[in-house]
């Protein structure tokens, strides 16, 4: 009987333990996506309009770890900031207990929220980027793995690690080590873009950041923001570094074709440009007419399938095209007089150039001879 009950206590022990280790496992897994312009559960506030609204150009090498001063894994508009600090820091002076629970996420008193807020550079992220998530529910703070979309803004700490997430006001840290995005289950709205194996974790440098190389997707350039500048700072439009280059557009069916460019790739083969004028041949466009000269010799005298596709332009006949020339002010060269006609009453035209008149034998151009005249009375033997 003893010996029954231990075999039950060690089978419900092991029983208990195994989903302890598997609920844990599942709860380090979930990932929860935040697209852009989503402020995600649990927010501290409500910030409009702080998200890009475009489509960023994402960055080409994404995925894995990549350090906090990488050259362009940051976007952002030149002499501009997405973030507003000022009105961050007053919103969480007047917070009362969400100061407090916010200041701690970060490890930083009550006290210390506007001079670390003011040391924050604005950036937007140009890769999907993993983080812990931290919210405030219920007088206290929350936190979930989550990864965020390229194009929401963020304010990064001196080390390029983003540290707030500007359209909700929540303070972000570094994600749990043991989450592997490639491996693990994802929930909320997607992206055409998203991928596991492109996640990317933001790492420390081992030197603080003096400045960052921003991605202006607007003007396809380049410009270097000092560190807790908010944009009053920047430096002149370069172009953009190699390994800053931006990652090929979508296609109709969610797929990358084709060079990198500033935006997506429409449908009928139209790629417009930021300026709203498309660039590219339509793939339901008739093919251009060809020159008029062309028309002439291709179409019309050979008979050769026109540029348009399915038209053929029959063939002329001497005649069609005696009626359709052109009136030059001269007639047409006479004929050789045939038997049955006069020869008189002809008139010579003009010489025709030497290229295109045709040639006339030596018997149709000699003037026809007269013909002998009858004999008279008394010149025939009688």
């Amino acid at each position: 009987m003893s010996a029954r009950i231990t075999r039950a206590r060690t089978a419900l022990f092991a029983f208990l333990l195994l989903m302890s280790a598997t609920a844990c496992g599942e709860a380090g897994k979930t990932i929860t996506r935040l697209a852009v312009g989503d402020p995600g559960p649990d927010p501290y506030t409500l910030a409009a309009n702080a998200d890009d609204d475009e489509q960023v150009d994402r960055r080409a090498e994404a995925g894995g770890q990549v350090k906090g001063d990488a050259p362009g894994l940051y976007g952002g508009t030149r002499k501009a900031a997405a973030c507003d600090k000022d009105a961050l820091v007053e919103f969480l002076q007047a917070g009362g207990e969400k100061a407090g629970a916010w200041s701690g996420v970060l490890g930083i008193t009550v006290a210390e929220i506007p001079g670390f807020v003011a040391d924050l550079t604005p950036a937007v992220l140009r890769v999907d980027t993993l983080v812990t998530n931290h919210g405030y529910r219920d007088g206290t703070a929350t936190a979930i793995p989550a990864v965020l979309q390229a194009g929401i803004a963020v304010l990064v700490d001196r080390h390029g690690v983003p540290v707030v997430k500007c359209n909700c006001g929540n303070p972000l840290t570094p994600p749990d080590a043991e989450i592997d995005p490639k491996n693990s289950d994802f929930r909320g709205a997607s992206w055409p873009q998203f991928s596991g194996g492109k996640v990317t974790v933001i790492a420390t440098p081992e030197q603080e950041v003096k400045s960052l190389t921003l991605v202006d997707s607007e003007t396809e350039t380049a410009f270097e923001r000092p560190a807790g500048s908010g944009g009053d700072r920047d430096g002149a439009a370069v172009p953009i570094p190699p390994a800053a280059r931006s990652e090929p557009p979508l296609s109709t069916s969610g797929q990358t074709t084709g060079p990198a460019t500033s935006g997506p790739a429409t449908s009928g083969g139209v790629t417009p440009t930021r300026s709203g004028t498309p660039t590219g041949t339509p793939t339901d466009s008739p093919t251009d007419s060809p020159a008029p000269e062309e028309s002439a010799t291709e179409d019309g005298a050979t008979g050769k399938p026109s540029a348009t596709p399915g038209v053929r332009v029959p063939e002329k006949s001497p005649t069609a095209e005696a009626e359709e020339a052109p009136a030059t002010g001269t007639e047409k060269p006479a004929e050789a007089a045939g038997p049955d006609e006069p020869a008189g009453g002809t008139t010579v035209p003009a010489p025709e150039p030497e290229q295109t008149r045709p040639q006339q034998s030596e018997q149709a151009t000699r003037p026809a001879e007269p013909e002998p005249s009858d004999p008279g009375p008394g010149t025939t033997g009688g």
